[in-house]
């Protein structure tokens, strides 16, 4: 039995949206995710001052945006032109998740989350592996990524991480499930206005991500490493990424 509690991994700080320390997961190596490497979190677009400030002074340096070119055009970015960090967006959605009638919103009408993010996976398999490369080689500070709410893009790129790691199965839908625990003051009223069909998209549902990792055991034999591989990351990038992820055993 896992002694895993993901409110370990909280960031306790006013202003922020869904922020978390990816340090702290327990490894079936018998150690944890290292610490200091990696945030997720909400769009910094709905954090306040306070809250921007105190993730650069944390040590943030580097941050990937994972919205589309669209959601940041709209929304916009305060670290976008921080010259204090390195800044990437690398979009894992290709339309606008605001928008009702955009063709990924009117598919999960009638589909899981979990569909959706199988869908990502199979078609932006090297922003994925872009995404992982950023997270191998900054070494500055603190790596933050993030989509809009920190559950769905966010999510998936965390539990390939930890998919990595060694973390187990029940630990990865836990550390997924929370997104909605965690951010549902600034989601249930968005919730609220939604039509009945679609407001599952605003929650994180535990079987979202069972139908994502039932996928890759369908497919990769529960190895994401040969997803990695297919889509483009070579062996010596994967075992890079491990070395800095998976501690040694103290």
């Amino acid at each position: 039995m896992s002694n895993y509690d993901p409110a370990s991994q909280k960031i306790p700080y006013d202003g922020l949206l869904n922020t978390r320390e990816l340090g702290g997961m327990p490894l079936s190596s018998g150690n944890i995710f290292p610490k200091g490497l990696y945030i997720r979190s909400g769009c910094p677009c709905f954090f306040t001052d306070e809250g921007i400030r105190h993730l650069r002074s944390m040590g943030v340096k580097t941050v990937i945006d994972l919205r589309s070119t669209i959601e940041l055009e709209r929304d916009g970015n305060p670290y976008k032109d921080d010259p204090s960090i390195d800044f990437y967006n690398i979009p894992l959605f290709v339309g606008d998740p605001a928008a009702e009638t955009d063709p990924t919103m009117e598919f999960l009408r009638t589909h899981r989350l979990g569909d959706f993010y199988i869908i990502m996976l199979n078609e932006l398999g090297d922003r994925v592996v872009k995404i992982l490369n950023i997270l191998r080689t900054h070494t500055d500070g603190i790596c933050l990524f993030h989509c809009a709410h920190g559950k769905d893009r966010t999510g998936v790129i965390a539990a390939i991480l930890y998919l990595i790691a060694g973390a187990s199965r029940e630990d990865i839908i836990l550390n997924y499930k929370v997104s909605y625990d965690y951010a549902r003051d600034f989601l249930d009223p968005l919730i609220a206005k939604k039509p009945e069909d679609v407001k599952h998209t605003l929650r994180s549902d535990a079987e979202n991500m069972v139908i994502l990792l039932d996928h890759l055991d369908r497919n990769y034999n529960g190895d994401i490493c040969k997803y990695l591989r297919d889509n483009g990351m070579t062996s010596e990038q994967i075992s890079g990424l491990k070395e800095r992820i998976i501690p040694s055993r103290s």
